[in-house]
């Protein structure tokens, strides 16, 4: 792939966006090359939490290549929507747990692929914003949707009506990042929280994340039913069994995925 590299160390995949001309601005080849990057992990039982971020200090995703958007029509501006949305949707249900390590500009485009992710660790030069009504657009890869559930119906409508941008101890103000690092920290923050998400139950992992993104699209009373039935699976897996045996014998559970 020319613009989206992984890299692999123990249990944790790290998937960079490498344009840094472009400050790792989003283009239909980038969005493709991110699609089969977490195609490639998600049924590499080798990984246990990937990282996504953007090379340089720059910016994590500076947003969408305007120079693409500019050339839209009604009918290409479907189809380059779409094409991040079901991407993004990939990310955001992907058995893996996905953490972005987010250092720099994160706007348009880039918050929404931050938003698609389960975790968010930013860097204190980071800066977050939806910048897209002042292009007379509004954000297409599912930020209207993500955005107010991550932080609020009221907080999500001024991000999104004034196109403001915000900085990083804000954004974890309003819960849009859940923890704010000094930049040269930035990695080794989101590799120790990936090595600890990556040390648990894989199954469990993989139903909790599913248990939750659920819930989101159903009633309260289908995402209880769906969460006990997941429950009661869990209970015939060799790791629950694995889990509580090494709770009651004070050992560090060994667990193999199954």
């Amino acid at each position: 792939m020319d613009h989206v590299g992984i890299t692999r160390d123990e249990r944790i995949a790290t998937i960079t966006i490498d344009r840094q001309k472009k400050l790792n601005a989003l283009n239909p080849e980038v969005i493709d090359e991110l699609g089969e990057a977490f195609r490639s992990l998600e049924n590499d039982d080798a990984i246990g939490a990937v990282i996504l971020t953007g090379a340089g200090e720059k910016a994590f995703v500076a947003g969408a290549d305007i120079g693409v958007l500019a050339e839209m029509d009604s009918l290409s501006g479907v189809e380059v929507s779409r094409q991040g949305q079901e991407v993004f949707r990939a990310i955001e249900r992907s058995p893996k747990p996905v953490i972005a390590a987010v250092g720099g500009y994160a706007l348009g485009g880039g918050c929404e692929l931050a938003l698609a992710c389960h975790l968010r660790i930013a860097s204190d030069n980071a800066r977050f914003g939806l910048p897209e009504v002042g292009l007379g657009i509004i954000p297409g890869y599912g930020g209207t949707i993500r955005l107010a559930r991550i932080v609020g119906l009221g907080r999500a409508l001024e991000l999104t009506l004034t196109g403001e941008m915000i900085g990083a101890e804000k954004a974890e103000a309003m819960g849009l990042v859940n923890a704010v690092v000094p930049q040269a920290e930035l990695m080794d923050r989101a590799r120790t929280m990936a090595g600890t998400i990556a040390s648990k139950a894989p199954v469990a992992l993989r139903m909790a994340l599913e248990s939750v993104y659920q819930a989101l699209d159903t009633s309260t009373a289908e995402a209880l039913r769906y969460e006990s039935s997941l429950f009661g699976l869990l209970a015939s897996t060799d790791d629950m069994k694995e889990g509580m045996a090494a709770f009651m014998e004070k050992r560090k559970a060994d667990f193999k995925g199954s």
